[in-house]
């Protein structure tokens, strides 16, 4: 009997990426700009993952529509600002790369990516850390709703041709986990990210690990289980 294809998708900022002090910079010139007052670094780290239009809202939910527009706008062209200055790099949490490439060397196993990031900001952390070759289904905040909706996934899973039950999704917050739980999938929470041990598992979690090198571990479990 043939091995299933297995599909792996992971998150970006927060499970991948240490971008928590980038995201804190651009969210304070957003605000600034808007002349509202910047809400605690830890309320903006606890709303990452969502597109931003949701996490606008969740952080100034007494701007209108017009007002939140113009708080996206703000922040995207911040971005952009660091971007073409060169200081919008996050670096890789420790491990990340190493099982990138262990998991990408299996048969039948895919890797893929759903972040709240714009496929701009996406294509821009591939690029500056050589990520490209690993990923075979990308998904992004611009081309679909905001996480949790499962869209993000459904669209890997359409891409892949995997089985919901033969995917994981792997990410730090809980946003993650409600998602891969929507599109029916198992889900691994990182406890190195922006959302609490806690958090990850009422929100679905089957396993949550402390360091990548523990991730190929917990997914035999997962694939064992699914057996």
């Amino acid at each position: 009997m043939s091995n299933p294809l297995r599909l792996l998708v992971f998150d970006v900022d927060g499970t991948l990426v240490d971008s928590q002090d980038m995201i804190v910079a651009t969210m304070h010139k957003a605000f600034g700009e808007l002349g509202v007052e910047l809400p605690s670094r830890a309320q903006v780290l606890s709303i990452v993952g969502l597109s931003l239009d949701e996490a606008f809202a969740e952080l100034a939910p007494g701007l209108d529509p017009a007002a939140r527009a113009a708080a996206v706008e703000q922040y995207r062209l911040a971005a952009n600002t660091l971007r073409a200055q060169g200081g919008d790099t996050a670096p890789l949490y420790p491990g990340a790369r190493a099982a990138l490439r262990a998991l990408n060397a299996q048969d039948h196993t895919l890797l893929g990516v759903a972040t709240g990031k714009a496929r701009r900001g996406l294509d821009h952390i591939c690029a500056a850390h050589d990520l490209d070759r690993f990923f075979v289904t990308r998904q992004t905040a611009d081309q679909h709703p905001s996480k949790p909706h499962p869209s993000m996934l459904e669209a890997a899973l359409s891409d892949t041709g995997a089985e919901p039950r033969h995917a994981v999704m792997i990410g730090d917050t809980s946003y993650d986990m409600e998602m891969g739980r929507a599109a029916g999938m198992r889900a691994i929470g990182v406890s190195w990210g922006y959302h609490p041990r806690e958090r990850l598992t009422a929100a679905g979690a089957d396993l949550v690990i402390d360091h990548f090198d523990e991730l190929e571990q917990a997914l035999a479990r997962l694939w064992m289980e699914a057996q």
